[in-house]
């Protein structure tokens, strides 16, 4: 688990010819063929399959052409929108022949903004995709084993849509000088305005266009990013789906915040189901959304969620995972995975506010956890005490830091559970699993490619006895999955 912003350093080696019988790397600039191709050009193209990003993916006279929209086995005339040495882009201009799993978004920009890349696509099928993108990933890296790894068929939801309970939605100020809140269309800065999501929780969407009136009522100064002027960049709205606790974040360039007063009183009288207001300070041109400093505007500083039967407190910036029904589903299969008995003792690494750790202390001797964000280990321990947990305790700290630290004081872990980002494990931290050998362990991955890179070295000494594939993100193409590891 982790913080907004929050990254770390994931330099890895090249294990490129790892295994002796790793096929051998062909020179691709051979392979390639110089198409003279040009920006605006279309033709025919039939879609081979899809790539992990969602896109259909087709060849034109051998070159690959990626296809946002397009779906495996459709035939499309397609329109190029950018040219690489390698291969080319496009945008789908018509269907000639589609399949019969495809249907109609209910977002009618899903084609124009990220997070809705398979809304055309069946939910069934999204599912077998996203079981397909972890086996096409372990083909790619080709972990010890990897064909006989037993993947399991993602694990989807009754209603795949009203599930996201975070929106965090930029802010601008368009020509006609409304104000808009949105996302940025695909590989552009261009503000989409969305009165609708069909992804996010009601309540969430609710809030944000009522703040985007009141906004536009009080003239409170819009963020210009051109000019780096103005005050509010963007909103972000958090809903507790077990509480009812909604929390805003006014995202600004400056501590400033014109009219707050005003706004505040109209948010307590139209606004009632609103208990935390909050402002982060993120001055400048930045890629990060959030900044340093976050202030108390009115209500409470956190607001609370209940997964499992446990109560965790959240602060502004502390990450949890979009999907509330689904996490209970994640957590409940990294606990069958780690299948601790009693007076076995846990590591939960990446703990952030302790959502996972805690959830296996009442089956634990003993669970120890760390971050390196202090504000994330505070709520992990103020979270263990709101629930009555005596055995969880967690510290600030990198893995790599803390266990050798842990070990020479004669505490080493029997199970070690880990959730790292997107960009998989620090190499750090793997040498460190390593060498301390914990008898279970489990890997909780957002990202499938990194997943099945860090299993190339993980199972030189783990077995892998199955990948549980979850889907938190009905209607994209992101794939959370849970990998039960044993010693060999």
């Amino acid at each position: 688990m982790r913080y907004d912003n929050h990254q770390r350093d994931h330099s890895r080696n090249d294990r490129a010819g790892f295994h002796n019988d790793r096929r051998p790397r062909r020179n691709r600039r051979e392979e390639t063929p110089q198409v003279a191709v040009e920006v605006g050009q279309r033709f025919p193209l039939t879609i081979k399959r899809m790539g992990i990003n969602g896109e259909g993916i087709g060849y034109y006279k051998r070159m690959a052409v990626f296809v946002p929209g397009a779906l495996t086995d459709e035939e499309a005339v397609v329109e190029v929108t950018s040219v690489a040495h390698r291969y080319l882009r496009a945008k789908v201009h018509r269907i000639r022949k589609a399949i019969p799993h495809r249907v109609e978004p209910r977002d009618s920009y899903a084609d124009r903004v990220g997070g809705f890349e398979l809304e055309h696509l069946a939910y069934p099928q999204q599912l077998q995709f996203k079981r397909d993108i972890v086996r096409q990933s372990l083909e790619r890296y080709e972990p010890r084993g990897y064909q006989d790894y037993d993947v399991r068929p993602t694990l989807g939801m009754a209603d795949p849509y009203g599930y996201r309970n975070k929106a965090q939605f930029q802010v601008r100020q368009a020509d006609d000088g409304t104000v808009q809140a949105g996302l940025y269309a695909e590989r552009s800065h261009d503000l989409v305005d969305l009165p609708t999501c069909s992804v996010q929780m009601p309540v969430t969407m609710t809030v944000m266009r009522a703040l985007v009136q009141m906004l536009q009522d009080l003239q409170v100064p819009i963020y210009d990013e051109e000019h780096n002027s103005g005050i509010v960049k963007t909103l972000v709205v958090r809903a507790a789906a077990n509480t009812d606790d909604v929390q805003v974040v006014f995202i600004t360039n400056s501590q400033k915040l014109p009219h707050k007063h005003q706004l505040l009183l109209r948010m307590a009288d139209e606004l009632p189901q609103v208990t935390s207001i909050m402002q982060n300070v993120n001055p400048g041109k930045t890629s990060l959304i959030w900044g340093d400093t976050t202030l108390h505007l009115a209500g409470e500083e956190t607001i609370t969620e209940k997964l499992g039967g446990l109560a965790f407190k959240l602060s502004a910036r502390a990450f949890l995972q979009l999907n509330p029904a689904q996490t209970e589903v994640l957590y409940n299969e990294a606990r069958k995975a780690l299948d601790l008995q009693e007076g076995m003792t846990v590591v939960d690494a990446y703990s952030g506010v302790g959502t996972i750790g805690l959830s296996l202390a009442g089956i634990a001797q003993e669970v120890r956890g760390m971050d390196v964000i202090p504000e994330a280990v505070a709520d992990a321990n103020a979270n263990a005490a709101l629930n009555g947990i005596t055995n969880a305790h967690y510290e600030v700290g990198t893995a790599e830091d803390v266990l050798p630290q842990w070990a020479m004081d004669g505490f080493r872990p029997d199970a070690i559970v880990v959730d790292p980002p997107r960009t998989g494990l620090d190499q750090n931290l793997m040498d460190t699993i390593l060498a301390v050998h914990p008898q279970k362990l489990v890997y909780i991955s957002c990202n499938p490619s990194t997943l099945a890179k860090d299993l190339v070295e993980l199972t030189e000494d783990y077995r892998v006895d199955y990948i549980q594939s979850v889907d938190m993100m009905p209607q994209t193409a992101r794939c959370e999955a849970v990998v039960k590891l044993s010693q060999r």
